[in-house]
């Protein structure tokens, strides 16, 4: 159940708290004054997605906390699963900005698919959306298949993983035909490609830049040759060499050292500098003599770069990408090949899925219209107590293609006049029919399921006298087994709270909606108020008689 809600700065909220406790916790206040606030903001919590205008003007952020307490096993699995803290209360809040929103978990960050799952084992937000999702026909088959779960949902479950890998090996046979009917010329084509890069013998993509280096030496070869040849006699010629220089000059020094050592730098300065240019002399020497005009080599170049170039041309940019190229080749080859003895392993593969999908369809289905009328006759049960005892409700079940919730359509029919035909639900249901017949759904749905909260957003809409009787009875009947959250306008269902919140609007310098828990007194005004409008003697009377007869 939800303990408490904790609001900052949202919509007209600047800083509030509320408490809630087991049972029936109602929700009162004028029209406009803000009751849905608290409800969307449990709802944003919850993974809703925020209107643009949420956090509070003035403000950099909302924040939205919720302190929840729930013994379902399946949460405890979940944060397991997902390497969250498990404490001895969930922590869910939510921060959010005007361009984005953050959401935690006792403090772990959660992306909102780990919300939604959440959502689903903790609460149902009952709310005009809701309904009108209610009345598609789409959600009738999700409705009754929930209810059964026990009956027929591990099959179910088994189904629609067989019928994921059903759909994967469709798609993949599709991919195979495509691949098995390419033509014998585009076959041809492919080898011949894949041969032409193979020809080329790239073992290492950097080897055009070394044989470009290379092709620049042996066209220059004789120029190079001169260029190294003058500079190595320039420094160890037979007369006025620079390493004849260089000796002159170390001998120089030496001798200066002796007079004054402060020339030992000088002197060390040049010995380094003498043995750098034997060793560049050296070096010089056996370049020039190792370079020579080489025809055969250099046409091998220019042969080998002028291949890469037209490989270049046709599979890619650089010797990097033709051999990408080249493995995209190869893989398309490979599945040409496979694909046509894979064709007829994959269609041997989809005949034996099929066998077991149709096997299992047929048992859904054969169970699904057995607890169709089982879950029928429970809700023409509700609707009954609900002022609607000349109803008749049926779930219809009729066959359709195979697909990945089986091989029925499931719709909801109803009638709530003797003299009235069954029609589809959305079609005829009056807008505080609708309101019941949500109601005895949710009713039947909460006292089976292992959700801890249900929230009613105005589930009194269009229902008066005897029929809101009814209503209030079966909510505070509902609020024995689970926490109910609910905003009314229905004096007759506020009465049956455990606790009564009344919401209201402040307008001083700015608005404000506040919500506040109300004490005994409190709750008779409040009562007072909604069941007439004001707080005379009289409608004080009225609203102490309703308490007393709760």
């Amino acid at each position: 159940m939800i303990k408490s809600i904790h609001v900052k700065n949202y919509i007209l909220i600047e800083d509030l708290t509320v408490d809630f406790d087991n049972g029936l916790n109602v929700i009162t206040g004028e029209t406009g004054a803000g009751k849905s606030i608290l409800i969307n903001a449990i709802d944003i919590a919850f993974g809703a997605k925020p209107a643009k205008d949420v956090v509070k003007k003035g403000a950099e952020k909302a924040l939205i906390e919720l302190f929840i307490d729930s013994k379902n096993p399946n949460i405890k699995s979940l944060f397991e699963e997902n390497g969250i803290d498990t404490l001895d209360e969930i922590i869910l809040s939510r921060e959010i900005t005007p361009t984005s929103s953050r959401t935690r978990v006792n403090g772990t960050l959660v992306n909102q698919e780990f919300v939604k799952s959440l959502k689903e084992l903790l609460i149902d937000i009952h709310s005009q959306h809701q309904t009108y999702a209610f009345l598609q026909p789409k959600s009738h088959i999700v409705l009754l298949d929930n209810y059964a779960r026990d009956l027929y949902g591990e099959e179910l479950q088994e189904y629609k993983l067989l019928y994921k890998e059903y759909q994967g090996l469709l798609n993949a046979l599709e991919t195979a035909q495509n691949s098995a009917n390419a033509t014998e010329s585009q076959i041809d084509f492919l080898k011949f490609q894949i041969n032409e890069i193979e020809q080329a013998n790239i073992e290492d993509v950097t080897e055009e830049e070394t044989l470009q280096n290379e092709l620049s030496v042996l066209e220059n070869a004789e120029k190079l040759q001169e260029l190294t040849q003058s500079s190595y006699w320039a420094l160890n010629g037979d007369e006025g060499s620079l390493i004849d220089a260089l000796l002159q000059i170390k001998a120089n020094i030496s001798k200066a050292v002796d007079m004054d050592s402060s020339l030992e730098n000088a002197e060390q300065s040049i010995i380094e500098i003498s043995e750098l240019t034997r060793d560049l002399s050296s070096t010089l020497r056996d370049y020039y003599q190792s370079v020579n005009s080489d025809t055969a080599r250099l046409n091998e170049v220019q042969e080998r770069l002028y291949l890469f170039d037209k490989l270049k041309r046709k599979y890619g940019s650089t010797l990097e990408e033709v051999l990408q190229t080249y493995d995209k080749l190869s893989e398309e080859l490979n599945t040409i090949e496979f694909s046509s003895k894979n064709v007829e392993e994959l269609q041997a593969k989809i005949d034996e899925i099929l066998v077991k999908l149709n096997k299992l369809a047929q048992d859904i289905s054969a169970k699904r219209k057995n607890y169709a009328q089982v879950l029928s006759s429970l809700i023409v049960d509700e609707l009954e107590k609900l002022e609607l005892a000349k109803s008749r409700f049926e779930i219809r079940i009729t066959p359709k293609e195979l697909s990945s919730d089986g091989i029925d359509d499931v719709e909801f029919y109803i009638s709530t006049n003797v003299s009235q035909d069954l029609s589809p639900l959305a079609k005829t249901a009056s807008g505080g029919e609708i309101s019941r017949v949500m109601l005895a759904i949710k009713t039947i749905f909460a006292k089976s399921d292992e959700i801890d909260t249900v929230i009613f957003d105005e589930i009194d809409t269009g229902i008066s006298g005897k029929a809101a009787q009814s209503v209030a009875d079966e909510i505070a009947e509902l609020a024995k087994f689970r926490q109910i959250i609910v905003i009314t306008h229905q004096a007759i269902i506020a009465v049956k709270a455990d606790k009564h919140f009344l919401v209201s609007k402040k307008q001083n310098e700015e608005t404000e909606v506040t919500i506040k828990a109300l004490n005994e007194d409190e709750k008779v005004k409040a009562i007072a108020s909604l069941a007439s409008g004001d707080n005379s003697e009289s409608a004080l009377d009225f609203a102490k008689s309703l308490l007393s007869a709760k």
